[in-house]
């Protein structure tokens, strides 16, 4: 809350926020108070205040402005870590001294610094001698010099052969290029303007600030008070202008562009520089992909590990700090350090974490309410009416499910299938395929509105992309034919539009092939059912003999993951073929085509057998005497008499519990093997204290490399999940749950991996999660539509609907009740004559076992006439009735939560309220600002003049 006065006049203090600490602004003195919330008073005197600031002196930190213009005092990033680097003001300046002379011996032993202690690393180059590619080195090392870059070499202590250039950009360079590139930068801390509240609303906000007192501290925030460096600087940022860099808060100019900023800016300048005459040789990517050098990367911030506690001792590094606060297993329960996390590894990477944390946390009420359906249906079991009847129907005998080898078999025998399917598919099983319809319009809603706050804490509001380069492959390609870019008025190569439709028609051609290749693979699970029914049912065993249905299904779910493993292999290999074939022209425009490619191969790849068993299984196969065939040989499987949707449960059970044991296995467990080989071949070379003495680019290089295609693995792996977790969420409730327990690992492990495992990626800068959020956009409007037919199709909702209401005890009534459903199981069971069967379809058993003579009549699940009315096994009345109640469910559930999803997307914006005025807000304060410094600095200017004796005659201002 703030307050103002002039020396002469008696604040009053309008309220004071119960969360957090609030700025509390002196408009005269220009005085920020930092003052804890359990302290509010309310029309006291100036005496009074002081009087209060004493007593939490130990609490309350002041800076103070002078009216000339001082700028408050601020930590840079790197000041936050070293304890020997902090910024002071000046009456600390012989403390400055002293640590600057201890800095340089520490440097040279630490790794991150040239020979001299005094030139910080940005970058790393790695080539070898044996390479003969010299020449264009020896070009594009000399061009690195002439941009003003300092370069030193180190030979590799493990290899000879390996030679390491370290690069540093000296502030003129780095001030030159940060104009150039619009760097955004800190230039005065941010003033907080709350509105003046009444006595009333300060009594209240007192009540609610005790009662909080009382309860425990949020256990997921993380410690700021143990962990001081996580603070942030809470600044207002211009683009970075040397002209203007008076009005900048600049400390040490050594920390004032941070670590991951400099390593950007260095990149952007290799990226720029020439290795041999001609227009398109330039550029760091072209001699990567040339062999000239063999790796390029900024170094990390040292070890992530310490001997001292990072409570007591602090943080070694930003590489510590992210090990300790996010990176570790202890912590994760805690909220993600995301500016942290952006602080190092860039606005990209830190985006995906973003997008992961919010995601987890949307899943925590998806999750509950599935886990509140299983438990319902756990809880009404015992009172449902159509598992009691299968239960208890030992007089039914139900025909067999497959030609020959299998046995007639009771219909209690499926009493437990039929438990089972209950959990599942009970009455609370639409309200929660319609939430979870809505659930995920409020998630992708609520996220762009999570996206404009970060875009806006982390400058991203106004920053555009920058003209991209032309791929490499692009111009060699059409490096003969010219037009003019429209944007920067120069001639690039130029792909003629006819020459680009037949590619992309040759593309969609190869697309589709794949396709086909995976409905061929779903077609040999199907045939692999088929047949190995019949042999279960054969089998030795009584225990798979007697659950031939479920061991049949197991086997085939675990065959289909083996071969959608290896099928994802084919078609990266085939995805990245077609997406050179396009020949896109920039690398954005490369990413999105291959994303696109690699996400319908992989999800049609991962879905294709669940679609199969959730809407073709067991509709199709005809009925007994007259069954459908394939190739006129092999009888389509039928669903078990419980119903199919145990069947998909189990397919969707089995194959994202393992899908995401193999990930998470494949994303942490490759690297650390790949990483303790290394380190094993180290030791047995230099002994144990070997690797320990290495410098630090020794150590990354040892590392392994970022993935090829960046975070591309990591949100693929995502965003099919969350497809799992929506598209037949119906049919498996407990899917957001495993999806949230999967997160909350999947979290840690890929910080672990980012922080312990992986070479320093380059920090680059993006505004939102890109082609992705396209891509869930249609999962959503795919869940919508999956959901309706799984209710309407797979399972008995509707038909148990009809008969209640319809053909029940109840019918007519307008109820449907439990006592409505007397005598479902019979209703929905038709009667067969067992003379009729065919000779390739009899079983070899006549049934005598059941009544002690042959079976004359068995049942099987459908609505048909008995073998004596006038059209023998015809569709009854009823069949219509359902499928008429069926089509009519999917239209109205399609169309009534479209319209809920479309009224959420109007009603959400996509902008907060509040963040639009802050934005309009701190528009008009750095407008202001920025006038008061300029006006400032021109009255030095006119001071110092005078002094001088020079005055000039209608000067300004």
């Amino acid at each position: 809350a703030g307050f103002s006065t002039a020396l002469s006049q008696t604040p009053s203090i309008s309220s004071i926020s119960s969360e957090g600490r609030e700025d509390l602004q002196v408009n005269q003195l220009e005085t920020q108070i930092w003052i804890k919330p359990d302290i509010q008073k309310t029309d006291v005197d100036f005496s009074e205040i002081l009087n209060a600031i004493q007593e939490i002196a130990k609490d309350v930190n002041i800076f103070f402005d002078e009216l000339e213009g001082v700028n408050s005092p601020s930590k840079d990033d790197d000041s936050l870590l070293h304890h020997g680097n902090l910024t002071s003001t000046s009456d600390d300046a012989s403390r400055l001294e002293v640590v600057g002379e201890e800095v340089p011996d520490k440097n040279k032993t630490n790794g991150l610094y040239f020979r001299d202690g005094k030139c910080r690393i940005d970058y790393i180059l790695v080539y070898r001698k044996s390479n003969p590619q010299t020449e264009k080195r020896e070009v594009f090392e000399r061009n690195i010099r002439a941009e003003g870059l300092q370069m030193e070499k180190e030979s590799s202590l493990t290899n000879s052969d390996i030679i390491f250039v370290k690069l540093h950009a000296p502030w003129e360079v780095l001030g030159k290029y940060a104009e150039l590139m619009n760097v955004r930068m800190p230039f005065r801390r941010k003033i907080y303007y709350l509105h003046r509240r009444y006595k009333f609303m300060n009594r209240i906000e007192k009540q609610i600030s005790r009662f909080r007192g009382w309860l425990p501290r949020k256990p997921m925030k993380l410690d700021k008070e143990t962990l001081p460096d996580l603070e942030e600087n809470d600044c207002y940022t211009a683009p970075f202008s040397q002209q203007r860099i008076h009005h900048f808060i600049i400390h040490n100019k050594d920390t004032f562009f941070n670590n991951a900023t400099r390593s950007r800016i260095v990149h952007h300048i290799l990226q720029r520089l020439k290795y041999e005459e001609g227009k398109n040789k330039i550029g760091l990517n072209r001699l990567l992909s040339n062999g000239s050098y063999e790796a390029a990367f900024p170094l990390h911030e040292g070890s992530y590990r310490s001997k001292n506690s990072i409570k007591t001792h602090g943080a070694e590094n930003h590489r510590h700090l992210l090990y300790e606060c996010w990176a570790s297993w202890g912590v994760w329960y805690k909220y993600q350090p995301l500016d942290l996390v952006r602080r190092y590894f860039g606005e990209k990477i830190g985006l995906y974490f973003a997008w992961l944390g919010w995601y987890t946390g949307m899943l925590f009420p998806a999750a509950f309410i599935g886990l509140f359906v299983f438990l319902y249906g756990v809880t009404t079991l015992s009172h449902c009416q159509v598992s009691k009847e299968v239960c208890q129907a030992t007089d039914i005998i139900m025909c067999p499910i497959c030609d020959k080898y299998c046995p007639f078999m009771r219909l209690s025998d499926s009493c437990i299938y039929a438990k089972v399917t209950h959990l599942f598919d009970n009455g609370a099983t639409v309200f929660f395929a319609v939430f979870m319809a809505v659930w995920a319009t409020v998630f992708l809603e609520f996220w762009k509105r999570r996206r404009a706050v970060i875009a806006y804490d982390w400058d991203l509001i106004d920053w555009e992309e920058e003209e991209e380069e032309i791929r490499p492959q692009f111009e060699a390609k059409y490096s003969k034919k010219e037009r003019m870019n429209p944007i920067s008025g120069k001639p690039e190569p130029y792909q003629a539009f006819a020459d680009k439709c037949s590619r992309l028609i040759v593309s969609a051609s190869g697309i589709f092939f794949m396709i086909c290749v995976v409905i061929a693979a779903v077609f040999g699970i199907v045939i692999y059912r088929v047949v190995t029914v019949s042999t279960f049912a054969a089998f030795k065993w009584a225990l798979i003999r007697n659950n031939s249905q479920v061991a049949t299904t197991g086997t085939a779910v675990c065959i289909n993951f083996c071969i959608i493993m290896l099928l994802n292999v084919l078609y990266e290999k085939v995805a990245l073929f077609l997406t050179n074939l396009e020949q896109p022209r920039t690398e954005s425009e490369w990413e999105n085509s291959f994303t696109l490619k690699m996400f319908l191969f992989q999800f049609v790849n991962l879905n294709s057998s669940t679609f199969y068993i959730a809407f073709f299984l067991g509709r199709f196969t005809g009925h007994p005497g007259a069954y459908l065939r394939l190739i006129n040989r092999w009888r389509l499987e039928e669903c078990h008499p419980s119903g199919c949707l145990i069947d998909l449960c189990m397919q969707m059970g089995i194959i994202m519990v393992l899908k995401q044991t193999w990930n998470n296995f494949m994303e942490l467990g490759y690297p650390l093997i790949q990483n303790w080989w290394t380190r094993r071949k180290l030791r047995q070379e230099y002994g144990t204290q070997g690797k320990t003495s290495f410098p630090q680019w020794e150590k990354d290089y040892n590392l392994q490399p970022m993935n090829a295609y960046g975070l591309f693995d990591e949100y693929l792996e995502m965003i099919l999940q969350f497809g799992f977790t929506t598209i037949f969420v119906a049919a498996f409730p407990l899917a957001p749950l495993l999806a949230l327990l999967n997160n909350i690992i999947e979290i840690r492990l890929d910080a672990y991996k980012f922080v312990t495992q992986w070479r320093r990626p380059l920090a680059s800068r993006a505004k939102d999660i890109g082609i992705w959020y396209g891509i869930l956009e249609g999962i959503g409007i795919l869940s919508v539509i999956t959901n309706a037919f799984v209710i309407a199709v797979t399972s008995d909702f509707i038909p148990r609907l009809v008969y209640a209401y319809k053909y029940g005890p109840c019918a007519g009534q307008g109820e449907a009740g439990q006592k409505c459903m007397v005598g479902y199981v019979n209703a929905s069971l038709s009667v067969f004559l067992v003379s009729d069967f065919e000779n390739r379809s009899e079983p070899t058993s006549n049934g005598s076992e059941f009544s002690g003579s042959p079976l004359k009549y068995c049942r099987y699940r459908d609505y048909r006439d008995p073998p004596h009315s006038p059209v023998p096994y015809g569709y009854t009345l009823q069949f219509w009735h359902v499928l008429a109640a069926r089509l009519a469910f999917i239209i109205v559930f399609e169309h009534l939560v479209f319209c809920i999803k479309h009224l959420i997307s109007y009603l959400i914006p996509d902008l907060p309220k509040d963040l639009r005025d802050r934005m309009r807000r701190e528009k008009y304060l750095i407008q202001e600002m920025m006038y008061e410094a300029e006006l400032e600095r021109l009255q030095k200017e006119r001071k110092e003049r005078k002094k001088n004796g020079k005055s000039y005659h209608n000067e300004w201002p």
